[in-house]
């Protein structure tokens, strides 16, 4: 695959970013492209390694090892180094539904199992991927492809974020007419109102591709809440022929400490999506961070996003509180490849907040034990403290506060951004259908089937808070199930 001895005469390379002193001035995509000579290169690195475990899509210590779309990322690399693109388009879209968001809000569990990982740089698979796919829009390649004939049956998926927009496509590419609601006032779910502009642009990354998908035939129906007085939910069954559940696992976790009920303390999506459809109508009703000491509380994305937004409100200070220790600059002995490397990062917005403030704006091992507010009930402080992890006498590791490590931290704004706990109840209880002990609809892997006939389920509403790139997995394979039970059988990959 690619160039024989490419993997010894060529390093990684990855596209430069705009300096974070210039990007945080404006809402636009923080990344360049790489020149067609470079990506031919990076894609000659790709090895010939016979076991691609790149595209292999498997869990591996409950993580993703591998694509779990299972992208045919050897042959594209392939056809990239030998300036194939059109046919590298044709190869990526075989698998995945939606390589420009995966192109730039995906992880990349492909390159945390790449073979050449073992002892160099990976390859970077996740920008070849971005780039193809932004040649077939620039070159015209990608362009309305409905079905020839219908089947004359109706389906309607609830929820238009990646699994929903994933099942809703390959629905559609069978034949059936496909019905997408949406509650939101636009399509696109997380990928609309979850993830900031400048990591996934609204306009001319994310509608784009769903104005193609109502070309091809697509139906969304937005401001439309299933389950309540809008669209009831026995009207759905009767009105279709199958049902996609695709509602996400927007239930965030709270922390209920003593004063929570001040204002100014958020959940982090409300935050983001407030900015979000702000910018797209252009008007002010947002939670704005200008001129605050910003608190968020917790790691991962979604933290990560509520520091560079913070950042681009002109916040006056950022901290980012994290329970957990700081991950190892290298892959630890337990930690061996192919699993997801389980190393120490700094993405765009620790990125951005170093550049303003001179640090990263992440502390350890801490968290918020009371918020503290003035006579208006307005936040001021967040009150902390240190913990270590021990084992408790049932041997779970559980975090114990440090004595003598307590602060008091000036705050305006608090964010919490701690993760969700599964989907929202109420269509759900409308529904009838049936429910495991996470709350998430009871739906087997593989099968995607819930208690209720002709009722399907994908993505984080099945399987729990996880990767776009799981829930196109999920919306891919619910679709195939359904076509099966409407048509006896199905050709859908």
């Amino acid at each position: 695959m690619g160039k024989p001895t490419g993997f010894m005469e060529y390093k990684r390379e990855i596209p430069t970013d705009r300096e974070p002193n210039e990007r945080i001035r404006d809402w636009n995509e923080f990344h360049l492209q790489m020149s067609e000579e470079a990506l031919r290169t990076q894609g000659a690195r790709c090895m010939d390694c016979g076991i691609p475990f790149c595209h292999t899509g498997l869990l591996v210590s409950g993580m993703a090892s591998g694509c779990p779309i299972n992208n045919l990322i050897p042959e594209w690399n392939d056809l990239v180094y030998r300036g194939h693109w059109h046919q590298a388009l044709d190869r990526l879209h075989r698998t995945n539904n939606f390589p420009e968001f995966t192109g730039r809000v995906c992880p990349a569990p492909c390159e945390g199992s790449c073979t050449l990982g073992i002892s160099d740089p990976p390859v970077t698979i996740k920008n070849i991927e971005a780039s193809i796919v932004e040649r077939g829009w620039q070159e015209g390649w990608i362009v309305p492809d409905p079905p020839k004939t219908r089947t004359g049956k109706k389906v309607a998926v609830v929820g238009s974020g990646p699994a929903g927009l994933a099942a809703a496509a390959q629905l559609n590419k069978a034949g059936h007419a496909v019905t997408v609601f949406e509650r939101a006032d636009l399509p696109g779910g997380l990928l609309m109102y979850g993830i900031p502009n400048m990591k996934l642009d609204k306009r001319e990354v994310v509608l784009r591709r769903i104005r193609l998908m109502e070309q091809e035939g697509i139906s969304f129906v937005c401001n439309t809440e299933i389950g309540s007085a809008d669209y009831p939910a026995d009207k759905l069954r009767s009105d279709y022929h199958a049902v996609v559940l695709a509602t996400g696992a927007t239930l965030p976790r709270d922390l209920p400490i003593e004063g929570r009920q001040l204002n100014g303390i958020h959940f982090a999506m409300d935050f983001l999506t407030a900015n979000t459809r702000a910018l797209l109508q252009q008007g002010t009703d947002f939670i704005s961070a200008r001129d605050k000491d910003v608190i968020i509380i917790g790691g991962g994305d979604t933290g990560t996003d509520c520091v560079a937004t913070s950042l681009r409100h002109g916040c006056r200070s950022v901290t980012q509180l994290e329970i957990m220790p700081q991950l190892p600059d290298e892959r630890a002995d337990d930690n061996p490849w192919p699993e997801w490397p389980k190393v120490h990062k700094v993405d765009y917005g620790q990125e951005e907040a170093a550049a303003v403030y001179g640090a990263d704006p992440r502390t350890y091992l801490t968290t918020a034990t009371r918020f503290e507010g003035d006579a208006n009930g307005t936040v001021t402080a967040v009150h902390t403290v240190e913990v270590r992890w021990e084992k408790n006498d049932k041997g779970q590791l559980v975090p114990v506060p440090v004595p003598g490590t307590e602060q008091i931290r000036p705050a305006g704004l608090v964010l919490l951004a701690m993760g969700f706990l599964g989907p929202e109840q109420p269509l759900l209880d409308a529904l009838g259908v049936e429910r495991d002990p996470r709350s998430t609809i009871k739906a087997e892997y593989g099968r995607y089937t819930t208690s209720l006939p002709g009722v399907f389920a994908a993505g984080d509403c099945r399987r729990g808070q996880s990767l776009v790139v799981w829930a196109i997995n999920e919306g891919r394979a619910a679709a195939r199930e359904c076509d099966r039970f409407l048509m006896d059988y199905t050709e859908l990959p």
